[in-house]
């Protein structure tokens, strides 16, 4: 914390040294054009200042500790907003709500899933992810684990496998799939693997506690009525009850 307020103080120092100087230098000539430039000069770098403070402003360091790995993140503000959206994302989908084995429509589970695979996935390929920091481990590395071992395997398994249900028994509910059972279980199983993760991202982003948001609070478990009436939607057929308890 120290070193960081020294060098924002040095490189405001510097700012100010420069504009300083330029002013001495429009005493000393006059010159109108000189007064332009040397406007337009510390207009820059005042603005270069301000945009690097906005970006090291409040550097925290993140401990995560992951299923089969260890990471550490310098957080800033652009990757904890980054980390923010993608809490918020997981946080809201089957990916962290729980979906009963009497509820739920599983080709909406799957394609919720395919989404949220999607939205973490464009970033990367687009360029639209900020490079890696100079130190510490990078958010999208976490969301390369997210995708490449939780959310592409399972997507990889089922989806195939409830297509050839779906257009070998047109029209036949999902009840009848032989894997019903065995899909419901291997989600769930994705959610216990999943919610580190997503617990992780919202640490990153700076959230006090972000375990809270992916569990129901004493508060509403007790006053839950079966009147509340459905949201459309994949929230018609997904409860926003609380996710499966850790192991």
């Amino acid at each position: 914390m120290i070193a960081r307020t020294t060098g924002r103080a040095l490189a405001m120092g510097a700012i100010g040294s420069v504009v300083g100087v330029a002013a001495y230098s429009i005493s000393q000539t006059g010159g109108q054009w000189l007064s332009v430039v040397v406007g337009g000069v510390a207009g820059a770098a005042i603005a270069l200042g301000a945009d690097l403070y906005r970006r090291s402003v409040q550097l925290t360091e993140v401990r995560l500790v992951l299923p089969g790995s260890e990471m550490t993140f310098k957080a800033n503000t652009d990757m904890r907003q980054a980390a923010l959206r993608m809490f918020f994302q997981a946080a809201t989908r089957v990916a962290t709500r729980p979906l009963d084995d009497d509820s739920g429509n599983l080709r909406e589970a799957l394609t919720s899933l395919k989404s949220l695979f999607d939205l973490y996935r464009e970033p990367l390929e687009s360029g639209a992810a900020p490079p890696p920091p100079a130190e510490g481990d990078s958010v999208h590395e976490l969301v390369l684990d997210i995708l490449n071992f939780e959310l592409g395997p399972f997507l990889a398994h089922w989806h195939p496998r409830l297509l050839e249900f779906e257009q070998s028994h047109p029209g036949r509910p999902e009840t009848e799939w032989v894997d019903n059972a065995s899909f419901r279980q291997a989600l769930r199983a994705l959610q216990q693997r999943l919610r580190p993760y997503v617990i992780g991202l919202g640490s990153i982003a700076g959230l006090r506690d972000p375990e809270r948001h992916l569990r129901r609070s004493a508060w509403h478990s007790a006053h839950r009525t079966d009147t509340v009436p459905p949201r459309s939607g994949e929230d018609s057929r997904e409860s926003p009850a609380e996710p499966p308890t850790p192991a």
